[in-house]
């Protein structure tokens, strides 16, 4: 039995906490960064003002973005822009960006759950204390069809962050350092799915990348453990205590790309083999090769192969073409369904597309629910990234009594966005390219 207890009483078998933690871009920051005052902004996208975010980093970047809320999907933002220091006017980089589903089968093969589309996950949207904000801003989010008396909570924090250092660089003599903290816009909510929350997470940083964050905090259900099932873990004192269910949370993201404010983006695959040394050769050889992919993929992550999303009309200042690098995040592929058999998914646009499995609403004849049916041969038009990240969960004592968070997420980098770093110093603007040292 598991309940939400703010919302009615739901009946669902136990689900304890997943995640596998996310080194890069996870990690709480030393405490908010202090946001330049705003000149008069750039028209930001086409919402009203308490749908829009807006935040000019102290280092000189502006991030821009509409947010609404789904009554499945929770947190959704749009017409996301990207301005660092130095660029005319805001680059867009995503139609929208949402997770695409949460998936949480047991070992035991006895539930499984989609915590999306069948699990109410976006009436659990909790109210935040301004402590869980600091710095920032909590706005009021009108939770559609909504089971309390009062729809409207307070549930989404914008407030800005560090994140360490940006760069470090001493040069040639030890006349002076170039250092530089990193500034990054937060913006989150809190879902709670019975016994345990999930914290969405929506990482900018200053330097143009993306991170996408679910963390998962709160309690080990207390019924939800069997000491005769041999999947679990044993859980209090002794060997002989009870085991908790073991599990996987599959988590999905969906972000519909639209580079330069145009959805006809490229995707490529690049794969790199490494050769042993031949005569005359001190180390092994490295060959990289690019593949266009010009339809729908269904990829897997390894070593030496990366994704990234091309746009097909905008180039920076050295004429290369911009793109967003996919860089996933540490995952444990559960092979135990289709959907989640693969860590990439792109797919063509299909507005009725919107979640990895589960997926409510007809697609057409034959189309399926999940994101593997829907990978079968279409021309890549507009492309549409999907990627899966998934955790094992076997509890430990130390899950108990509140559960730490635990994260799991990816990213996408800029690769080509700016023709340089864009948080470079004034001083440093001329060494770009094969630059050589001035007389």
């Amino acid at each position: 039995m598991r309940v939400n207890s703010n919302t009615k009483a739901r009946t669902r078998a136990a689900v304890g906490l997943t995640v596998a933690a996310l080194a890069a871009g996870a990690t709480a920051g030393a405490g908010p960064a202090t946001a330049r005052p705003q000149a008069a902004p750039a028209p930001a996208a086409d919402c009203s003002a308490a749908y829009r975010i807006e935040q000019k980093l102290s280092s000189g970047t502006t991030w821009r973005m509409c947010w609404r809320y789904d009554g499945k999907a929770g947190l959704v933002l749009d017409d996301i822009a990207y301005q660092p220091k130095g660029e005319p006017k805001p680059i867009k980089v995503l139609n929208s960006a949402r997770l695409g589903q949460i998936h949480v089968p047991y070992d035991d093969g006895n539930v499984e759950y989609d915590d999306l589309t069948g699990f109410d996950f976006a009436q659990g949207l909790m109210n935040l204390a301004p402590g869980e904000c600091p710095g920032g801003a909590i706005k009021t989010v009108k939770v559609p069809d909504s089971w309390n008396e009062d729809p409207n909570v307070k549930g989404l924090c914008t407030t800005t962050r560090s994140r360490g250092h940006a760069y470090r660089m001493q040069g040639d003599t030890a006349n002076k350092v170039y250092q530089a903290e990193g500034k990054d816009l937060l913006v989150y909510t809190v879902n709670q799915v019975g016994w345990y929350e999930y914290m969405t997470e929506w990482r900018f940083q200053d330097d143009g990348t993306i991170t996408m964050n679910v963390g998962a905090t709160g309690s080990l259900s207390w019924d939800d453990y069997d000491a005769g099932d041999g999947r679990g873990w044993p859980i209090g004192k002794g060997a002989s205590a009870a085991k908790a269910t073991s599990h996987s949370h599959n988590v999905f993201w969906r972000l519909d790309f639209a580079l330069d404010g145009s959805t006809k983006n490229k995707v490529e695959q690049y794969d790199s083999t490494v050769a042993a040394p031949t005569r005359g050769q001190r180390a092994p050889t490295v060959r990289t090769t690019r593949t266009k992919v010009t339809k729908e993929l269904a990829g897997d992550s390894k070593s030496y192969r990366w994704w990234r999303v091309v746009s097909a009309t905008g180039k920076n200042k050295d004429g290369h073409a911009r793109s967003y690098e996919i860089v996933p995040g540490p995952t444990t592929r559960y092979p135990g369904r289709g959907y989640t058999k693969h860590d990439v998914y792109v797919t063509q646009y299909n507005k009725c597309e919107l979640f990895a499995s589960n997926n409510p609403g007809a697609c057409g004849a034959g189309a399926g629910k999940s994101v593997d049916k829907w990978v079968n041969g279409q021309t890549l038009t507009h492309p549409v990234l999907w990627t899966n990240i998934g955790f094992h969960h076997i509890a430990r004592d130390e899950d108990q009594q509140p559960m730490p968070v635990h994260w799991q997420g990816f990213s996408i980098v800029p690769r080509d966005v700016t023709a340089m770093n864009p948080l470079t110093p004034a001083e440093l603007g001329w060494q770009n390219g094969h630059w050589r040292p001035r007389g």
